[in-house]
């Protein structure tokens, strides 16, 4: 048959013949609608259809959603429910305004879209569907095949082709596009096996123009039968999004398309759906579908009824069960009420014949506790104390003296004139100021003398003793102050509610009285009517009266007073108490203050009033400093002159040990003489520097060659008489490699001499830094825990300074360790010394900076000090010598190498270092990445392992800590330093004995030097 006779004859059915029908194609399945039909995509299309969902999901999120009425022959993008991708859809029907049932042309499926989810697309992607619709060639659904054999047969066909390659021969294409053919996969004729199964049968006829359109109703009318579920079938393609479609269920999403709001079924419509041309004897009844589907429907509807009743049923019973269990309930709790009443009823029958006798006990009970309460007089209640406490700091309270304001107003100038004094640079201008200081002096003497007569008029010391114990017993009783107002009406409050309850309370106790006045005259009748020797005769009325209200009065009125005199206050009383509390203990910190304040300024005047006694007419003047300066000189120069005796006595050819002797004698007594004045020449300049720093700001002004601003400026450590030459020093070659080191000894003292090369800039910084240092190891000396500092002098000849230190060598923890270690119980002794020395370091808010194994000493094995540093350079100078170690192991922290500035923690990490490498000794040190030593394994008692964690860690401990840690508290451990006493002057003290092993070596961290005990 030629083309143009099959057009004629069919109208919708094309006879593949030159247009390519009667073809084989290879496709993969993706879609199935029925036993006979399905839906596939060529296999060649995957690369592009992989590509198309990348443009999508690319181009849709963007793109707008659609708006007013959509083009049913348009292409739009939409959102597939099942995972959340975008696919090429086209609209099938509008449902509302909400929603559109879509149809996605590249895979066979339709589902409803609200509008959000569907977009415009591009013109680009605007290409026709790249899914095509087959049908099986020859092959029609059995008429009477059921809903279940329906699903099944599509499921069977499913298996058939999901994923599969399938070959197909075209045999015919229908206007609406399907593709009537045969369907292979492999060797295997897919018809043929739906035919052997029973889902599909062979029509009687061959297809034609009328059938076609019937059978297309069929197919879309089977479809809706399936309302539990089916199966989609989808090519195989790479992007996991898009496979997730392929868990859509076919037969929900035809349910949901199928459904209106109200659930009802709804035909499937399509916009292009034509004419079938099969024959009508082959198709499906339709009348005996649609009676099918509604006696299922209205079974299912009467198994949702039945399953309603079963559940109603079984609330109703369960409902019965609890009003039983209720009843049971109550018929237990009605018996238990009738026993507790039966009880009741005999108790009360007990009760009756007892009761007077009862009530007379309840009566005398009562009455013993306020007999007891009346003997205490408990009156305190009513804030008795407070009274005297308001009458106290109200009637005896001390005024402020009336000199005190003029006093404090001159004092004030006087210390203004003083201050400018000590500014003045310029000799002229400093006497102008001398002068009009002593002016203001002299004003400020006599006020002085006034206040000090009239402060000796009051009773400080008897008013501050007074206000003591009143604040002491008032907190005793009271307790702490709260927060309370404290306003000038709250005394006033206080009395007037003190008044109130006074009162109040002796209305209750007349009352008290005058019930039990009348109990006993009552009594008294009663013994006289039952005596039966009395001739006198009472009546019975009269004599028993109405006694039950007479012991109703006595009970209630000894209840009434018992409850005032016992009972707490309630929160108003509470709140008037603890107000006036408040106010008594705020007047009585102020009183206090004053008196402290008045104290202060009369011993302050006092001592004024001594010392311009003696030096009101005159200025204090320095002969004495300038005799000893005279001697020194002369010391010096005798000295330098035996030396050169000496010298030249060892050159000659007549060289005389006697003579030798007799001169060694001579210099040794003269360099002791000479550190003899030295030593006066220091008390004479602390002398001067307490009148320049009290009275006299002058002094260093007037006479600059005294050199006091240079002895105040170095806390008392420089000294200028003092020179390298004239002492008998012995040069340590093996330690000087950077900079000079020698031995001396001063009166029978060994010392070391640490020279530090300086220049203008840097001479003033190493005077500044040794001051700061000294002036912390003067505040507690030897039990500061730090190397003394006992000199500071400037070479005249060379840019150097000179630091005298004590010198004792085999006194390091390097020496030590290597000689003859610690024990353990020395580690800790000596560690705690040097816990001591770096809290009285952070206390002056220094930080060492260059804590190792040869700047920290052990004396006699028990006393840890902590050696000096470089003072020439600043505390992040010392601490990146990166020198810092005790042994292999370094003592830097983790934080100084990343580049963090010096701290107190640093030098505590340093601190826990040493005392892991005195512990560790032989055993193994191990090292982290980081740096930090290992603790696991470590031999060493629990408390040492707990304080070296808290060290090495990040939040590590202060010193102060450290020195209450549990392994160091024991008596014979060094104490904790002790504060500062405010206004108390240190004097240096004299080195220890020679067995005392300390030295300075701070150049240990940047020179690399060898320790002083080698």
């Amino acid at each position: 048959m030629n083309k143009a006779g099959v057009r004629a004859r069919s109208g919708s059915v094309a006879m593949e013949e030159d247009l390519g029908y009667s073809k084989v194609e290879h496709v993969v399945g993706c879609h199935v609608e029925d036993a006979v039909t399905f839906w596939a995509q060529n296999i060649n299309s995957n690369d592009d259809i992989l590509k198309l969902s990348c443009v999508l999901a690319e181009v849709c999120p963007q793109a707008n959603s659609i708006f007013g009425n959509p083009d049913l022959n348009k292409i739009y993008g939409g959102c597939f429910s099942e995972d959340k991708c975008w696919y090429r859809c086209k609209i099938q029907q509008v449902i509302s305004d909400e929603k559109c049932q879509v149809f996605y042309i590249d895979y066979g499926n339709s589902e409803i879209l609200n509008r959000s989810d569907i977009v415009e697309i591009p013109l680009k992607l605007q290409f026709p569907e790249v899914a095509k619709k087959y049908r099986f060639w020859g092959l029609q659904i059995p008429p009477n095949q059921d809903l279940n054999q329906f699903d099944q047969g599509r499921k069977f066909l499913c298996s058939l082709t999901f994923e599969k390659k399938i070959r197909m021969r075209h045999k015919a294409l229908y206007q609406d596009g399907t593709i009537f053919a045969q369907a292979e996969c492999g060797e295997v004729d897919i018809g043929e096996e739906m035919v052997k199964k029973g889902f599909a049968e062979k029509c009687k006829s061959p297809p034609n123009a009328g059938s076609c359109e019937e059978k297309n109703s069929d197919s879309v009318q089977c479809l809706a039968w399936n309302v539990k579920g089916s199966v989609s079938l989808w090519a195989n393609r790479s992007n996991p999004a898009v496979y997730s479609r392929r868990k859509a269920c076919f037969g929900d999403q035809l349910a949901t398309s199928l459904r209106n709001s109200t659930g009802n079924h709804m035909p499937l419509t399509k916009e292009k759906n034509t004419a079938s041309d099969f024959n009508v004897g082959s198709n499906i009844s339709l009348a005996k579908i649609k009676q099918d589907q509604a006696l299922f429907e209205e079974n299912e509807k009467l198994k949702g009824e039945r399953e309603a009743a079963k559940e109603q049923n079984q609330i109703l019973l369960q409902n019965y069960k609890e009003l039983e269990l209720k009843m049971q309930h109550l018929k237990c709790e009605l018996q238990e009420e009738k026993k507790a009443s039966n009880e009741t009823h005999k108790h009360l029958e007990k009760t009756l014949q007892t009761c007077v006798g009862t009530k007379m006990r309840n009566l005398a009970a009562k009455f013993k506790i306020l007999k007891e309460v009346r003997h205490k007089k408990m009156n305190v209640r009513f804030g008795d104390d407070l009274s005297e406490a308001v009458e106290i700091v109200t009637e005896g309270c001390l005024a402020t003296p009336f000199s005190l304001g003029n006093l404090e107003k001159i004092w004030t100038e006087y210390n203004l004139a003083q201050e400018m004094i000590q500014l003045c640079r310029n000799v002229t201008e400093g006497e102008s100021l001398i002068l009009k200081r002593n002016e203001v002096q002299q004003s400020l003497y006599h006020a002085v003398e006034e206040f000090i007569l009239e402060v000796d008029q009051l009773p400080l010391s008897e008013r501050s003793r007074t206000l003591q114990r009143l604040s002491t017993s008032l907190e005793a009783m009271h307790g702490e102050v709260s927060e309370a107002d404290a306003s000038e009406e709250v005394f006033q409050q206080f009395f007037e509610w003190k008044h109130f309850k006074l009162e109040e309370f002796s209305r209750v106790r007349s009352s008290t009285d005058a019930s039990l006045q009348t109990l006993a005259g009552w009594f008294n009748g009663i013994k006289k009517f039952f005596d039966l020797t009395s001739e006198v005769t009472l009546n019975s009325e009269e004599v028993v009266g109405n006694v039950d209200e007479v012991l109703e009065n006595v009970e209630s009125n000894i209840c009434k007073e018992l409850e005032i005199s016992l009972v707490e206050q309630d929160e108003a009383d509470k709140k008037i108490l603890l107000n006036v509390y408040s106010k008594v203990i705020q007047k009585i910190h102020q009183e206090q203050y004053l008196i402290t304040i008045v104290q202060s300024k009369y011993l302050a005047s006092v001592e004024f009033k001594k010392q311009m006694v003696e030096w009101l007419n005159r200025s204090p003047d320095i002969e004495n400093l300038l005799l000893i300066k005279k001697a020194l000189k002369s010391l010096k120069a005798r000295l330098r002159w035996k030396l050169v005796e000496k010298s030249n006595l060892e050159e000659t050819d007549d060289y005389n040990d006697c003579e030798m002797t007799k001169i060694k004698q001579e210099i040794t007594a003269l360099r002791n003489s000479l550190f003899q004045e030295i030593h006066k020449e220091k008390k004479e300049l602390e002398k001067l520097n307490y009148l320049v720093q009290k009275w006299f700001p002058e002094l260093p002004l007037l006479h600059p060659e005294a050199g006091i601003q240079k002895y105040m400026n170095s806390g008392g450590l420089l000294t200028l008489s003092l020179e390298r030459d004239l002492l008998d020093a012995e040069p340590l070659k093996e330690l000087s490699t950077k900079r000079p080191l020698v031995c001396s000894e001063i009166q029978d003292q060994k010392v070391l001499l640490k020279g530090y090369s300086v220049d203008v800039n840097t001479e003033a910084k190493v005077i500044e830094r040794a001051a700061k240092y000294h002036r912390a190891w003067s505040r507690l000396k030897e039990k500061s825990g730090l190397l003394q500092l006992i000199y500071l002098f400037l070479c005249k000849s060379d840019p150097l300074a000179y630091l005298m230190v004590p010198y004792y060598p085999g006194a390091s923890l390097g020496a030590l360790q290597a000689s003859k270690p610690l024990t353990s119980e020395e580690i800790l002794k000596v560690m705690k010394g040097v816990a001591c020395g770096l809290h009285t370091l952070h206390r002056a808010d220094i930080v060492h900076g260059s804590l190792h194994e040869n700047n920290v000493f052990a004396v006699n094995r028990e006393q840890g000090l902590v050696g000096d540093f470089d003072f020439t350079r600043s505390e992040d100078q010392r601490a990146s010598a990166n020198s810092m170690k005790a042994g292999t192991l370094s003592l830097i922290s983790p934080e100084l190498k990343m580049g963090q500035p010096v701290s107190p923690a640093s030098d505590m990490y340093a601190y826990g270092c040493l005392l892991f490498w005195l512990c560790v000794q032989d055993q193994e040190c191990r090292i982290k990445e980081d740096g930090t030593p290992k603790l696991d394994g470590l031999n060493v008692e629990d408390k040492i392992k707990s304080l070296l964690l808290n060290l090495i860690s990040c939040n590590r401990m202060t010193a102060e800590q450290v020195l209450e840690a549990d392994c160091f508290l024991w008596p014979s451990m060094i104490s904790v330093p002790p504060q500062d006493e405010p206004g108390k002057e240190h004097e240096c003290e004299k080195a220890k004995e020679e067995s005392q092993d300390v030295t300075g070596l701070d150049d240990k961290e940047e020179d690399n030097e060898t320790d002083t005990s080698q």
